[in-house]
């Protein structure tokens, strides 16, 4: 599956700093330790709908990771999916008429559009699970042949207690995962299952729904399975970075990471399990089952300045939970005004101690608001005071684009 097109990132002077994010499997911000190859794999999309800022908040949030591991002189591989299969498309197709291949592809390619719109990095490989299918078949025979694996009624779950880490990732209780797996997609229900949290890795064919051959039989994967391959094809184990929105905890980062240990017999999946905040609008977490969104398109077509939507995302800490507002949006539009107005003057304040305060904040987890604090008192500066420096405008410029990801 194709990507996005790469946006140019401006060169700074000097190195940033080693990133420190908060883990959540150890509850603390602790250093990223990444090779000269820093890994990091994000969960995509379920695209039967359009991105919503929710997702954006989320996509930005990892974004900013790259570009503070590429200014600390890291190269970075980033691996995205697409759940370009799944029950809530097969939902959405049955309910509008719509072919579900249809569905996905031109949600997709709104998806990539509109990340290129607000300047996020494309992943190296971008890879759909319908693409994924033979790679997860064979994984899922893996582990039945070692007995991780067993059936019910033809499908096939994971014992998700044959991992001694099982839990270590989510850190929750039993009675809290049984809720949130019943809640977010699981079964635990499900009469037949060894254990009411094992997950499914393989849905045998269900009439009206698509199907593939494998050698596990005619059927599709399950959605946690789907990650743990796609990872291990392209990343390998112990990756850097496992990320997504914080409602992926738990079951799908705790599920895939168990997996995926089963599958290399390897401890652990990722070295950080990195989550950001839910966004909130009308008084709850946007979801596409509430119908409370606010499109990333539609307001780019309302003609609001992609910009102003990544600053509006910004302003806020990528961990915290919050709620999107028509007055964010506005005093982001007004910030990037201010920017833009200052970066034009032919000469301003030094600017040195700007970037390395941005890079003191935001290797310290992505701290955003200090650093767009930091510009802010820069571009006043300029703008009422002014100053000698050619350079600096140029500097301010390259630097809000190269770690914030915002064009001036």
């Amino acid at each position: 599956m194709d990507s996005w097109v790469a946006p140019p990132i401006p060169d700074l002077p000097g190195t940033g700093l080693p990133l420190r994010l908060f883990d959540t499997a150890t509850g603390q911000v602790r250093p990223t330790a990444p090779g000269p190859t820093a890994r990091m794999y994000v969960c995509g999309i379920t695209p039967y709908d359009a991105t919503h800022i929710g997702h954006a908040n989320t996509y930005v949030s990892f974004d900013l990771i790259n570009r503070v591991w590429a200014d600390a002189g890291h190269e970075v591989h980033y691996v995205q999916n697409v759940t370009d299969i799944d029950d809530p498309l097969l939902e959405r197709a049955v309910a509008t008429g719509q072919d579900w291949r249809a569905i996905a592809d031109r949600e997709t390619a709104l998806f990539r559009e509109d990340m290129a719109a607000l300047n996020v990095l494309p992943p190296r490989e971008y890879i759909g699970a319908v693409e994924s299918i033979p790679s997860v078949a064979g994984y899922v025979d893996e582990l039945r042949e070692r007995g991780d694996v067993y059936s019910v009624d033809e499908d096939l779950y994971f014992r998700v207690r044959n991992d001694p880490h099982f839990g270590s990732v989510a850190n929750l209780d039993i009675e809290t995962m049984l809720r949130l797996f019943s809640e977010r997609g699981g079964d635990p229900d499900r009469p037949g299952k060894e254990d009411p949290l094992d997950c499914l890795v393989w849905q045998s064919a269900r009439p009206d729904e698509p199907a593939w051959d494998t050698p596990l039989g005619h059927g599709r994967p399950g959605w946690h399975i789907e990650c743990a391959a796609i990872a291990l094809d392209f990343l390998g184990m112990t990756i850097d970075v496992q990320g997504g929105g914080s409602d992926l905890a738990f079951p799908h980062h705790e599920m895939g990471a168990s997996e995926a240990q089963r599958i290399t017999e390897e401890y652990p999946f990722a070295r950080h399990y990195v989550h950001s905040g839910m966004v909130a609008w009308q008084g709850h977490k946007m979801s596409k089952s509430r119908g409370n969104l606010v499109f990333v398109s539609a307001l780019r077509h309302e003609g609001v300045d992609p910009m102003a939507i990544r600053l509006a995302l910004l302003a806020h800490h990528y961990r915290s939970d919050w709620a999107w507002t028509p007055h964010g949006l506005e005093g982001a539009a007004e910030r990037l005004a201010r920017w833009r107005a200052a970066v034009a003057l032919p000469t301003g304040p030094s600017a040195q101690a700007t970037l390395a305060r941005v890079r003191e904040v935001l290797a310290d987890d992505l701290r955003t608001p200090s650093a767009l604090d930091a510009i802010d008192a820069w571009a006043h500066a300029a703008l009422t005071a002014g100053g000698d420096d050619p350079e600096a405008p140029g500097l301010i410029s390259h630097m809000t684009d190269a770690l914030l990801g915002v064009r001036l």
